[in-house]
Protein backbone atom coordinates (compact mmCIF):
# COMPACT_ATOMS: atom_id res chain seq x y z
CA UNK A 1 0.00 0.00 0.00
CA UNK A 2 1.53 3.30 -0.97
CA UNK A 3 2.48 6.01 1.66
CA UNK A 4 -0.36 8.33 0.38
CA UNK A 5 -3.29 5.32 0.41
CA UNK A 6 -2.22 4.60 4.28
CA UNK A 7 -2.14 8.03 4.99
CA UNK A 8 -6.23 8.32 3.81
CA UNK A 9 -6.60 4.98 5.92
CA UNK A 10 -5.41 6.76 8.90
CA UNK A 11 -7.58 9.44 8.12
CA UNK A 12 -10.42 7.86 7.29
CA UNK A 13 -10.26 5.50 10.30
CA UNK A 14 -9.34 8.80 12.48
CA UNK A 15 -12.76 10.44 11.66
CA UNK A 16 -15.04 7.65 11.81
CA UNK A 17 -13.26 7.21 15.70
CA UNK A 18 -14.33 10.68 16.59
CA UNK A 19 -17.27 10.54 14.29
CA UNK A 20 -18.04 7.50 16.41
CA UNK A 21 -17.35 9.40 19.89
CA UNK A 22 -19.03 12.36 18.85
CA UNK A 23 -22.37 10.34 18.55
CA UNK A 24 -21.72 8.61 21.85
CA UNK A 25 -21.25 12.11 23.43
CA UNK A 26 -24.86 13.04 22.04
CA UNK A 27 -26.45 10.06 23.03
CA UNK A 28 -25.26 9.85 26.34
CA UNK A 29 -26.46 13.77 26.25
CA UNK A 30 -29.90 13.06 25.47
CA UNK A 31 -30.16 9.82 27.65
CA UNK A 32 -29.46 12.65 30.74
CA UNK A 33 -32.41 15.21 28.97
CA UNK A 34 -35.65 14.93 31.39
CA UNK A 35 -39.15 15.41 29.82
CA UNK A 36 -42.25 16.18 31.95
CA UNK A 37 -45.29 17.44 30.55
CA UNK A 38 -45.29 21.37 31.79
CA UNK A 39 -48.65 22.77 31.31
CA UNK A 40 -51.70 22.21 29.09
CA UNK A 41 -53.15 25.19 27.61
CA UNK A 42 -55.46 26.19 24.97
CA UNK A 43 -58.40 23.13 25.30
CA UNK A 44 -61.77 23.50 23.15
CA UNK A 45 -63.86 21.18 22.78
CA UNK A 46 -66.71 21.65 19.71
CA UNK A 47 -65.47 25.04 19.55
CA UNK A 48 -65.57 26.11 22.94
CA UNK A 49 -62.68 27.40 24.81
CA UNK A 50 -62.50 25.72 28.09
CA UNK A 51 -59.59 27.82 29.86
CA UNK A 52 -62.13 29.62 31.78
CA UNK A 53 -64.53 26.57 32.39
CA UNK A 54 -63.82 24.48 35.70
CA UNK A 55 -67.36 22.38 35.81
CA UNK A 56 -70.22 21.99 33.68
CA UNK A 57 -71.86 24.43 35.35
CA UNK A 58 -69.59 27.17 34.18
CA UNK A 59 -70.83 26.89 30.33
CA UNK A 60 -73.02 28.83 29.24
CA UNK A 61 -76.44 28.19 27.43
CA UNK A 62 -75.20 28.40 24.03
CA UNK A 63 -72.00 26.70 24.65
CA UNK A 64 -73.45 23.88 26.71
CA UNK A 65 -76.22 23.63 23.20
CA UNK A 66 -73.27 23.68 21.33
CA UNK A 67 -71.47 20.75 23.40
CA UNK A 68 -74.82 18.59 23.90
CA UNK A 69 -75.40 18.73 19.66
CA UNK A 70 -71.99 17.75 19.10
CA UNK A 71 -72.35 14.83 20.83
CA UNK A 72 -75.95 14.45 19.46
CA UNK A 73 -74.05 14.51 16.14
CA UNK A 74 -71.51 11.68 16.76
CA UNK A 75 -68.59 13.25 17.09
CA UNK A 76 -67.02 15.43 19.75
CA UNK A 77 -63.70 16.95 18.69
CA UNK A 78 -61.15 17.93 21.78
CA UNK A 79 -58.03 19.97 21.28
CA UNK A 80 -55.21 21.34 23.58
CA UNK A 81 -51.90 21.47 23.30
CA UNK A 82 -49.34 20.04 25.74
CA UNK A 83 -46.18 21.51 26.51
CA UNK A 84 -43.23 19.79 26.86
CA UNK A 85 -40.37 20.77 28.73
CA UNK A 86 -36.99 18.96 27.95
CA UNK A 87 -33.93 19.77 30.18
CA UNK A 88 -30.39 18.84 30.18
CA UNK A 89 -28.88 19.15 33.18
CA UNK A 90 -26.83 21.82 33.67
CA UNK A 91 -23.63 19.52 35.11
CA UNK A 92 -23.65 18.03 31.46
CA UNK A 93 -20.86 19.06 29.24
CA UNK A 94 -22.80 18.71 25.82
CA UNK A 95 -25.74 19.88 23.89
CA UNK A 96 -28.07 17.30 23.00
CA UNK A 97 -29.94 18.43 19.47
CA UNK A 98 -33.20 16.30 18.97
CA UNK A 99 -34.94 16.52 15.24
CA UNK A 100 -37.56 14.37 16.12
CA UNK A 101 -40.01 13.21 18.60
CA UNK A 102 -42.57 10.22 17.95
CA UNK A 103 -45.62 10.34 20.46
CA UNK A 104 -48.62 8.60 21.99
CA UNK A 105 -50.98 10.24 23.58
CA UNK A 106 -52.85 8.62 26.42
CA UNK A 107 -55.58 9.31 28.25
CA UNK A 108 -56.71 8.09 31.42
CA UNK A 109 -54.18 5.41 30.24
CA UNK A 110 -56.27 4.70 27.09
CA UNK A 111 -54.10 5.28 24.12
CA UNK A 112 -55.47 7.65 21.62
CA UNK A 113 -53.83 9.33 18.35
CA UNK A 114 -50.29 9.53 17.62
CA UNK A 115 -48.09 11.93 15.81
CA UNK A 116 -44.91 13.38 14.93
CA UNK A 117 -42.46 16.50 15.54
CA UNK A 118 -39.76 17.21 13.28
CA UNK A 119 -38.60 20.76 14.53
CA UNK A 120 -35.21 20.62 15.58
CA UNK A 121 -34.70 21.47 19.50
CA UNK A 122 -31.34 22.40 20.77
CA UNK A 123 -31.06 21.51 24.28
CA UNK A 124 -28.12 23.45 25.91
CA UNK A 125 -26.88 21.97 29.56
CA UNK A 126 -28.63 23.98 31.89
CA UNK A 127 -31.64 25.50 29.88
CA UNK A 128 -35.11 23.87 30.02
CA UNK A 129 -36.70 24.03 26.55
CA UNK A 130 -40.66 24.10 25.44
CA UNK A 131 -41.39 21.77 22.94
CA UNK A 132 -45.63 22.42 21.94
CA UNK A 133 -46.76 19.39 21.32
CA UNK A 134 -50.39 20.01 19.37
CA UNK A 135 -53.45 17.54 20.35
CA UNK A 136 -56.69 16.97 17.95
CA UNK A 137 -58.95 14.32 18.44
CA UNK A 138 -62.15 13.16 18.52
CA UNK A 139 -62.85 11.98 22.08
CA UNK A 140 -66.24 9.86 21.62
CA UNK A 141 -63.84 8.03 19.28
CA UNK A 142 -62.25 6.45 22.68
CA UNK A 143 -65.17 7.21 25.35
CA UNK A 144 -68.76 7.09 25.91
CA UNK A 145 -70.96 8.47 27.50
CA UNK A 146 -73.72 11.60 27.70
CA UNK A 147 -72.69 15.18 27.08
CA UNK A 148 -72.13 15.85 30.90
CA UNK A 149 -69.87 13.06 31.14
CA UNK A 150 -68.05 13.71 28.29
CA UNK A 151 -67.71 17.02 29.39
CA UNK A 152 -66.33 16.30 32.61
CA UNK A 153 -63.57 14.01 31.06
CA UNK A 154 -62.51 17.22 28.40
CA UNK A 155 -62.06 19.61 31.25
CA UNK A 156 -59.74 16.97 33.11
CA UNK A 157 -57.60 16.47 30.51
CA UNK A 158 -57.83 20.17 28.66
CA UNK A 159 -59.73 22.70 30.70
CA UNK A 160 -58.13 24.80 33.41
CA UNK A 161 -58.86 22.68 36.27
CA UNK A 162 -57.56 19.25 34.28
CA UNK A 163 -55.60 16.87 36.19
CA UNK A 164 -52.81 16.81 34.15
CA UNK A 165 -51.71 13.10 35.60
CA UNK A 166 -54.06 12.02 33.24
CA UNK A 167 -52.45 13.00 30.35
CA UNK A 168 -49.66 11.09 29.51
CA UNK A 169 -47.18 11.03 26.26
CA UNK A 170 -45.12 7.97 25.75
CA UNK A 171 -42.38 8.93 22.96
CA UNK A 172 -39.22 8.22 20.82
CA UNK A 173 -37.05 11.16 20.73
CA UNK A 174 -34.54 11.00 17.69
CA UNK A 175 -31.34 12.82 18.04
CA UNK A 176 -28.68 14.43 15.72
CA UNK A 177 -25.36 12.88 15.49
CA UNK A 178 -22.53 12.94 13.13
CA UNK A 179 -22.91 9.90 11.78
CA UNK A 180 -26.57 10.96 11.12
CA UNK A 181 -30.19 10.43 13.59
CA UNK A 182 -30.51 7.72 15.93
CA UNK A 183 -33.27 6.95 17.62
CA UNK A 184 -33.78 6.94 21.49
CA UNK A 185 -32.48 3.48 22.60
CA UNK A 186 -36.16 3.03 24.26
CA UNK A 187 -39.74 4.34 24.65
CA UNK A 188 -40.13 7.43 27.39
CA UNK A 189 -43.88 7.64 28.88
CA UNK A 190 -43.89 11.88 29.77
CA UNK A 191 -46.37 12.63 32.23
CA UNK A 192 -46.39 15.94 34.75
CA UNK A 193 -44.39 17.10 37.22
CA UNK A 194 -42.55 13.86 37.04
CA UNK A 195 -38.90 14.56 34.70
CA UNK A 196 -38.45 11.01 32.62
CA UNK A 197 -35.01 10.67 32.02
Amino acid sequence: MSRYRRGSAVLLLLAVVLGGCATLQQLAALRSVSFAIDSIVGGKLAGVDLSNVGTATDLGTLDAARVAASVAGGNLPLEFVVNVSAENPADNSTAAEMVRLEWTLLLDDRETIAGIIDDRVLLPPGEPQIIPVAVQLDLMEFFAGAAPELLGLALRFAGAESEAAEVKLRAVPTVNTPLGTIDYPATITIVSGTPTP
